[in-house]
């Protein structure tokens, strides 16, 4: 550390009055803010590769002459293993995200906003900062290409997969890592890679302006493996459609600087990657993990795994015999999914915007149904005897649900319930002793809930629903009472019961507020 005070008294003209050490990252650069007499701020740096620190001032250099937001290197000493930078603050994107995160995956919308902010910025670094660069500089290799991907590939069969003993085909699984690997490399790449691209790697400042760091590692590469090394991060539990959300946000971010290629073309490489990338961190997970025994890593496998296991089913992939090594290998029983409870936001921030069912991107502006806000509901249920007809709807509607009672057990087929109904006590005591008809319209009563509910929401105004069985006496009476009651109590909207071949008709008017009331 006393070098680095050097450097800095070199550079300030005086020594640091504070400093401060930081925690160690991912690698062995040590890390301290120095601060002066007044307050004011700077990142020292110790690094143990000259090589790596070398390509770090370089591309910051460069990156500020293209004004990127990245840090400003200050002061370099002469051997290039210190140096000073300036210091962006403590408040990492990893950090804004924690609540997301740490509720299994359900971000805010400020996490979200923080998230489509970076993502769309990404382009500006890759395309904007490849040009004029000299990749020579990069470390601790220029480009990404095929003994890159080979090695990360190896490092995946060494470090993960033998030491599961999983029993496989090295020739056979070494001839599809050939071909994966000239797949991924088909395409003429003159992008910078982050190839560390995190939310770790993000600052913020008060602003939420997200600002890049730790970016030694890039080269000239895909611009779709920083897209995968973020949204498949395994411990950040990104939903599918926060993913396929903040991918559109990239791919529209991205037409600004270059030419893209098709959507389709897009996500079939992007998904290659993402594979890719999911081989590459479980390699290191088990070497940090199994090897070195570090906790962090062997909890972040499950996680892995699971990113894994969902690649596995696009079923897009032309090496079968990596796929099915792959396949057997998250089967493994030590891989075995554990359904965890949905977990809820404690902060009670929100999760979502007003609309909740935003369209797919691709599919454009949702249209509306002539029948949207017409309201209020009006529920109509009917018994019916199936040799007279299903029952006519009279609404223009086109119907709604029929179900057969016939299944159940006929109370019409004893003596003593033939001159009765399904509204009677003898009857009703039958069927419910029996339990079957408790079965059947438990099943109803869910369907029946969340269409009432939709229908409610988007202010339709006819929803019917007609019972059938023999004689239309017994069992589809009881049921399309029951039914009828059941949704007049839960949701107050009013109801008409016609019992058909019985010649009854009654109706169950609108309260004001039902148990559940209307949904937002």
């Amino acid at each position: 550390m006393q070098r680095l005070i050097d450097l800095y008294r070199q550079w300030a003209g005086e020594a640091p009055a504070n400093v401060q050490k930081l925690p160690q990252a991912g690698s062995n650069r040590e890390y301290y803010r120095m601060a002066d007499a007044d307050g004011a701020t700077v990142v020292g740096v110790v690094g143990t590769s000259r090589d790596e620190d070398h390509a770090f001032v370089y591309l910051s250099n460069h990156f500020n002459k293209r004004r990127l937001p990245v840090p400003r290197v200050l002061a370099v000493s002469d051997d290039e293993l210190c140096y000073l930078q300036t210091d962006l603050g403590s408040v990492s994107l990893f950090d804004a995200i924690a609540g997301g995160r740490e509720a299994g995956g359900r971000y805010n919308v400020n996490e979200k906003e923080l998230l489509v902010r970076t993502i769309r910025e990404l382009p500006d670094i890759q395309i904007r900062g490849a040009r004029g660069l000299d990749f020579s500089h990069c470390y601790p290799q220029p480009e990404f290409n095929m003994d890159s991907v080979l090695f990360d590939l190896n490092y995946f069969k060494y470090c993960f997969l033998k030491p599961t003993e999983l029993d496989f085909h090295e020739l056979k699984l070494e001839a599809d890592f050939r071909l994966f690997a000239k797949d991924l490399t088909a395409e003429r790449a003159d992008s910078f890679m982050y190839r560390d691209f995190q939310a770790r790697n993000v600052m913020l400042d008060g602003r939420g302006t997200p600002w890049f760091i730790d970016f030694q590692g890039g080269r000239r590469g895909p611009y779709y493996y920083d897209v995968a090394s973020f949204l498949w991060q395994a411990s950040a539990r990104y939903s599918h459609k926060l993913r396929r959300e903040l991918v559109y946000e990239y791919y529209e971010s991205l037409k600004n600087y270059t030419e893209v290629p098709s959507v389709r073309h897009f996500v079939e490489q992007l998904s290659r990657f993402v594979l890719f990338r999911t081989l590459q961190v479980l390699g290191a997970y088990g070497f940090r993990g199994y090897f070195e025994q570090k906790r962090h890593f062997i909890d972040s496998i499950p996680p892995a795994i699971q990113n894994l296991r969902e690649m596995l089913g696009l079923k897009c992939f032309p090496y079968p015999y990596m796929m099915d090594m792959l396949r057997r290998l998250t089967a493994l029983p030590r891989f075995a999914t554990i359904e965890q409870p949905a977990l809820n936001r404690a902060d009670g921030y929100r999760t979502a915007h007003t609309n909740v069912y935003k369209a797919h991107p691709q599919d454009g502006p949702a249209t509306f149904s002539k029948y949207d806000g017409r309201g209020p509901l009006v529920v109509r249920v009917f018994s019916f005897a199936y040799r007279n007809g299903i029952p006519a709807d009279e609404s223009g509607n086109g119907g709604g649900y029929v179900f057969d009672c016939r299944s159940t057990h006929n109370p019409g087929r004893y003596e003593p319930y033939k001159k009765l109904t399904g509204l009677d006590e003898p009857v009703i005591r039958f069927l419910e002793d029996d339990g079957e008809i408790l079965v059947f319209l438990e099943s109803v009563y869910k369907l029946a809930d969340a269409h009432v509910r939709r229908y409610m929401q988007r202010g339709f105004t006819d929803l019917m629903f007609c019972f059938g069985c023999t004689g239309g006496q017994h069992r589809s009476v009881y049921s399309a009472q029951h039914l009828a009651e059941h949704i007049n109590g839960k949701f107050g909207v009013e109801v008409r019961i016609v019992h058909r071949e019985q010649g009854i008709s009654t109706v169950l008017e609108a309260r004001s507020k039902g148990k559940e009331g209307p949904q937002p």
